[in-house]
C-alpha cells in the first residue's frame, strides 16, 4: 500500500489526479488548485452528474468514460458509478480525511450561504429551501453527516486494490496547508526535491 503523508515526496509528476473526501472537505477547491499547479484540466463531477430537478444526467456514465480515457485530468472521486472508472486510470489520489465536525460546519456554512445568495450551482440548480432539511433524508447537510464515515474505508480498499497508486492522506487543515505550501515551492514540471 503506497499511502503517503503530506511530507513525503511524490514518486512521479501526476497526470490523472483524484481528490477524495467527505462533503465539504474541500475536494473541489483542492482539485482546482492541483489542476492549476500541474497545468492539468479540471473536471467538475457535480456538473456532469446533476440534471434538472437534481436527477442524474443520462449521459453521466458516458461522460465519465470519456473523461477517464483522457491523458490528463484532475477531478473529485465521488459517485458510485464513477469511482471505479476513474480509479483504474488515476496515477495519484489525494484523500482529505478531515474531522467530521469540520466537514459538518463547512457544509452548514456553505449551504446557508448558497441558499441566502440563491447561488446557481450546476445546470441551473440551486440549493432547496432550508426547511427541506426536515423533510428530505438526502438533504445535503443530512447526507454529509450520514456518509462521513464511508470515505476512509473506501480509500483503504482502493489502496489494497491498487498498491501502485500513490495516495496522499491528509488528516487535518494543517496538513492540507503544509502539503499545498510544499507544492507551491516545487516547480510544476518537477517532483518534490528536484530543482
Amino acid at each position: 500500500m503506497s499511502v503517503l503523508r503530506w511530507s513525503d515526496g511524490l514518486p512521479l509528476r501526476p497526470k490523472r489526479v483524484l481528490v477524495a473526501g467527505a462533503v465539504a472537505s474541500g475536494k473541489s477547491t483542492l482539485a482546482r488548485l492541483l489542476a492549476a499547479h500541474w497545468e492539468l484540466p479540471y473536471a467538475e463531477l457535480d456538473a456532469l452528474y446533476h440534471g434538472p430537478q437534481w436527477q442524474p444526467r443520462p449521459t453521466f456514465r458516458d461522460d465519465i468514460v470519456a473523461l477517464a480515457a483522457q491523458d490528463e485530468w484532475v477531478t473529485g472521486w465521488q459517485y458510485t458509478i464513477a469511482r471505479p472508472l476513474l480509479a483504474v486510470r488515476a496515477d495519484l489520489l489525494v484523500f482529505l480525511d478531515l474531522p467530521k465536525w469540520l466537514a459538518t460546519a463547512r457544509v452548514v456554512r456553505r449551504t446557508l450561504r448558497r441558499v441566502v445568495r440563491r447561488t446557481e450551482l450546476w445546470n441551473g440548480l440551486r440549493e432547496p429551501p432550508l426547511r427541506t432539511i426536515l423533510s428530505d433524508p438526502d438533504h445535503i447537510i443530512r447526507w454529509a453527516i450520514r456518509t462521513h464515515h464511508e470515505h476512509a474505508p473506501r480509500v483503504q480498499a482502493l489502496a489494497e486494490q491498487r498498491p501502485d497508486l500513490p495516495i496522499i492522506w491528509l488528516s487535518s487543515r494543517r496538513e492540507v496547508q503544509a502539503w499545498t505550501r510544499s507544492l507551491a515551492a516545487t516547480p510544476p514540471g518537477t517532483l518534490d526535491g528536484e530543482a
